[in-house]
């Protein structure tokens, strides 16, 4: 396994978006064919997001990862049809 981490999305004020992004970087053993992936943990919170909201928030949002950069890091996307506001945790992992 490459690395674990956190990264915060950040929606917005009101009245919010549809999609963020986070850029993780400075993972320097990270290859340009590693698999990263993210995802929201139900425990985790954020000023403006409880723990049962991160919990139902893969009901509502799409992750994604992309621009896997070698010695870098990479990108995580959030889409969603919803307008979110505030700051959202997602944990990612590389390998």
């Amino acid at each position: 396994m490459g690395a674990t981490g956190t990264a915060t999305l950040n929606f917005g004020a009101a009245p919010g978006t549809n999609t963020a992004t986070a850029t993780v970087t400075g993972q320097t053993g990270i290859l340009s064919n590693s698999v990263a992936e993210a995802w929201f943990m139900g425990v985790d919170s954020t000023a403006d997001h409880n723990a049962y909201e991160h919990m139902i928030m893969p009901l509502a949002v799409t992750l994604s990862v992309t621009s896997v950069s070698s010695g870098s890091g990479f990108v995580i996307s959030a889409s969603t049809q919803l307008r979110l506001t505030g700051q959202v945790s997602c944990r990612w992992v590389w390998n």
